[in-house]
């Protein structure tokens, strides 16, 4: 029998014990379909701490398995929760990735690439996380190409080196659609363009040399174009029209169309998006009579060179200007242009440059009102962790930076550009939330981060072969902002009734039909060929994947003050239906040998309850049970339940 007053880790070098109180069943708005009632249904904990054991055991064995994290419990902050999959408005199931069976997209390596383009990855840090001793200066420098020694060069040049200069002009024109896809993107996470519609890519093409003479004076260093604006206002006026009603667009017999936004308007709001990326590249953005155009400051002397570009001379902006009816939107820029990036870990702990970032993306990204982001509501939800920290151990059973909780920095020329908050655990780095400099939404930085602490997970793995998975938080797949989590493949979700992982594969179509649904019913289906589950799976599975805000990931709900209110709305008192139904698969247990915190005790239930009245043990004692249910018989035995007001 386990002593109550023992660590609930196996690790002697893993000390400190799982507490938490029962805060019951909790309603509150809810942040993914923005309902007007309290349709958010969870059960919650509060936890004073929590050993990462506890959290997540270190097992290899699934069968073993029992923790928190893999029963379905997700923390903002100290606050532990766990959705009510029956009854609450958005299903949330949990999803992971094993990070050595990680198959990047086409997407998600264009992105890698890109964020090359602007500083030189290696790779991440050596396997070690400690990067504030091992910060890798990280370079683009475009002096290397020799652009001005064109004649030294012209005579070495063979058909492998023309092959590789038309790959590199591929992969710009590449990174320059995506850099106008991701400022689509940021405008509808503005306001500023409509949402909930498929908007269509961007393409951008190269201007020839002989379309250049042609021009008018002052275009001659037009390197490339695109005309999404006229697409993307094509397609947003159809959506305006089609949520006008009929009687409204007719008068007296005539159409009458509401035109929306231009071209003009749409190529200026986009190149205001873009001036970080002219920063950045030395290109010079402008929108000229609804093109968007990219130019070189330098006269075309060989454009068959690495394309390095400065900025417009004036003279040639003026010209522009008075000619073509371009909008202006960036100016000079240096050439040459070094930068920097470091990728620092650091233990979570306030940092106000943090703050200071975390609330220009929530105003600018999220669109919160400034006295909604707070000092304090930052800290409850990204700062403080009930987590206890392990310190490295040096055997293989524990990383070099440890377990616990951690902000992990991405600083660009010593500018805080991006910070992920996450969880480092026995099997696991779970990702918890990103926030990001809204000027750097060209660089897809959630995107980015992803990659990095997947890639952490593999390299770590020799310092601890437990680490093995990537937990993104919660997939809610009625929600199609966060479907994107499923495009990190190939994923797996948490069925909510037996906590069985099944592949995503065979989890999407039947979502496809109903939000909840206990998925390991058909987890066997995926080898008996069952046409109703595999027919069309692959076809379909990244269909939809992305549409919302690419940048926006890991993004867990911040529970707000009314949760954890006591006058907040309750069920306690209602029948308990969750854990009524929830019993096929679900292991029994004994209430009597919980263990049971109160005036600095630790003692077992059945020591103590006869202390209790007839009503009072009736009470606690449904308390309990809808506790056990929901955490697990073992575990229940395990952690430290505090009991507040009963004792």
């Amino acid at each position: 029998m386990r002593s109550e007053a023992s660590s609930s880790s196996n690790n002697s070098n893993r000390k400190g014990e799982t507490v938490v109180g029962d805060c019951g069943t909790c309603r509150s708005s809810c942040g993914y379909c923005k309902s007007s009632g309290r349709t958010s249904i969870t059960h919650g904990l509060w936890a004073y701490s929590v050993t990462v054991d506890d959290y997540q055991v270190p097992f290899l064995f699934e069968a073993l398995l029992t923790d928190l994290l893999d029963r379905g419990w997700r923390r903002s902050g100290s606050f532990l929760y766990k959705p009510d999959m029956e009854r609450t408005c958005c299903p949330s199931y949990t999803i992971r990735l094993r990070a050595s069976d990680f198959a990047p997209s086409k997407e998600q390596r264009r992105v890698s690439r890109r964020m090359q383009s602007v500083v030189y990855i290696p790779r991440f840090l050596d396997g070690t996380v400690d990067v504030e001793k091992k910060s890798v200066e990280l370079i683009k420098d475009p002096s290397t190409s020799n652009c001005n020694k064109v004649s030294s060069s012209v005579e070495n040049n063979s058909l492998s080196h023309n092959n590789e200069e038309n790959n590199k002009e591929e992969e710009i024109l590449q990174f320059l659609s995506g850099q106008i896809d991701n400022a689509v993107q940021l405008c509808i996470v503005s306001g500023q363009f409509l949402s909930g519609i498929q908007l269509p890519k961007a393409s951008v093409k190269k201007v020839s040399q002989a379309k250049r003479k042609l021009l008018v004076e002052g275009m001659e260093n037009l390197l490339y174009t695109s005309n999404i604006a006229f697409q993307l206002a094509a397609t947003l006026n159809r959506a305006q029209l089609a949520e006008k009603d009929v009687q409204q667009i007719r008068v007296f017999g005539q159409s009458i169309e509401d035109t929306g936004p231009s071209p003009k308007i749409i190529a200026a709001k986009l190149a205001s998006s873009l001036i970080q990326l002219a920063e950045t590249s030395g290109l010079s953005i402008r929108a000229c009579n609804g093109h968007l155009n990219f130019y070189s400051a330098m006269k075309q002397a060989s454009l068959d060179e690495d394309v390095h570009i400065g900025t417009v001379s004036k003279e040639s902006a003026k010209t522009c200007e008075s000619k073509g009816g371009c909008l202006k939107n960036s100016s000079e820029h240096p050439q040459a242009k070094r930068h920097k990036l470091q990728i620092r870990l650091k233990r979570s702990s306030f940092d106000p440059q943090e703050f200071e970032l975390y609330r220009r993306y929530q105003i600018k990204v999220h669109n919160d009102k400034p006295d909604q982001v707070t000092e304090t509501s930052y800290r409850r939800f990204l700062v403080d962790s009930p987590l206890v920290f392990v310190p490295p151990s040096g055997d293989d059973t524990v990383p070099p930076c440890g377990f616990g909780s951690f902000h992990q920095q991405y600083l660009i020329d010593d500018r805080l550009v991006a910070v992920g908050v996450i969880d480092i655990l026995p099997r696991c780095l779970s990702s918890k939330y990103l926030f990001w400099d809204p000027d750097y939404a060209f660089l897809s930085l959630g995107k980015y981060s992803a990659l990095q602490e997947i890639s952490w997970v593999k390299e770590n793995q020799t310092h601890c072969p437990t680490l093995q998975y990537y937990y993104l938080g919660y997939y809610i797949h009625s929600c199609r902002k966060m479907r994107y989590k499923a495009a990190y493949h190939p994923s797996e979700l948490l069925c909510p009734l037996r906590y069985q992982w099944v592949p995503y594969d065979i989890a999407r179509p039947l979502l496809d039909r109903k939000p909840y649904v206990v998925l390991s019913d058909f987890a066997s289906l995926q080898n008996e060929s069952s046409p109703c589950i595999s027919e069309n799976v692959m076809g379909c599975q990244h269909d939809d994947i992305g549409q919302g805000d690419s940048n926006d990931v890991r993004m867990d709900y911040d529970y707000d003050d009314e949760m954890l209110d006591p006058e907040s709305e309750s069920d306690d008192d209602e029948p308990d239906t969750e854990t009524s139904r929830q019993t096929v698969g679900v292991e029994d247990g004994d209430i009597s040998n919980i263990v049971i915190r109160g005036q600095g005790t630790r003692v077992r239930y059945k020591d103590i309850q006869r202390v209790f009245g007839p009503i009072q043990r009736r009470s606690l004692e449904s308390q309990l049970r809808k506790y056990m249910k929901v955490v697990g018989a073992e575990l229940s035995e395990r952690m430290v339940y505090a009991l507040g007001s009963y004792l």
